[in-house]
């Protein structure tokens, strides 16, 4: 099964899952590596969210030597971005060993859409409009990612879900999106969260992650955003078989932030 490269433990604000569980249930799939993902949201409301970085390091490392025989243990973390805090990431990141670093935007109007007030007053297209030009705006200001994380999170929270959203009724702001990763030299993840929680296709969208492909992008990785084991490689054999019809013949692994790519 391909790695899984979005996962929470404890170190997360929203997750209470001792890192080993993750690992042992990895191995039990059939995984060969996996990457931590933990959040670190600077400047957030909820103290939880902002990672102790200097405690998740050591204890990563020490559980990379400790699986070593069994499973190739990466360490990464979730990046929830904002513009006025590229600076920050940029001196963030450099200054832990990272492996892979998950550029994500949590944020519409400064709340997560995960909170319905988000959405009152306002129709779901208006919202997730919001969200896609947000998204571009982080993109253009923080380059220290290697993905960008599950591209229309917004829509697992919308009042009407996907009835509003599409890639044709956004495409002018989506391709904008994807180009910009491009040219980057960055990829995207295919976030299996949203196939989790009903929503029919993963984030981003499967003809977002077609457009991205026939826009020219090469870099991908699966994650399942799974905070507790039981969520880890989900739907990951149907994103794989989706991928090589898509015309993708590699996924992405990333060791010291440079792309190691398997051929599917």
């Amino acid at each position: 099964m391909m790695p899984d490269y979005h996962l929470h433990t404890w170190f997360s604000g929203d997750s209470r899952t001792d890192p080993h569980e993750m690992a042992d249930r990895a191995i039990g799939l059939g995984m060969k590596s996996i990457c931590f993902t933990d959040h670190m949201d600077t400047d957030s409301e909820e103290p939880e969210f902002i990672l102790d970085t200097d405690r998740y390091i050591p204890y990563m490392e020490a559980l990379r030597e400790e699986y070593a025989d069994r499973l190739d243990i990466r360490i990464g973390v979730e990046i929830g971005m904002q513009p006025h805090l590229a600076g920050r990431h940029y001196d963030y990141v450099r200054s832990y060993p990272f492996d892979f670093v998950i550029g994500s935007l949590h944020l519409v109007y400064g709340k997560d859409p995960y909170f319905p007030e988000v959405f009152e007053g306002r129709q779901d297209r208006e919202v997730y409009r919001a969200y896609l030009e947000s998204l571009l705006d982080n993109l253009k200001a923080f380059k220290e990612y290697q993905v960008v994380g599950h591209i229309d999170y917004v829509v697992r929270y919308g009042v009407h879900k996907a009835e509003q959203y599409g890639y044709t009724e956004y495409a002018d702001i989506l391709d904008e999106i994807l180009r910009c990763v491009i040219e980057d030299g960055r990829g995207i993840e295919v976030n299996t969260a949203g196939l989790q929680k009903g929503l029919g296709f993963p984030n981003p969208h499967y003809d977002v992650i077609r457009r991205y492909r026939e826009l020219g992008g090469t870099i991908v990785t699966a994650g399942s955003d799974a905070h507790e084991p039981s969520g880890i490689g989900h739907s990951f054999r149907q994103i794989e078989d989706f991928l090589k019809a898509a015309g993708f013949r590699y996924r992405a692994e990333f060791k010291n932030g440079v792309p190691v790519f398997i051929h599917l």
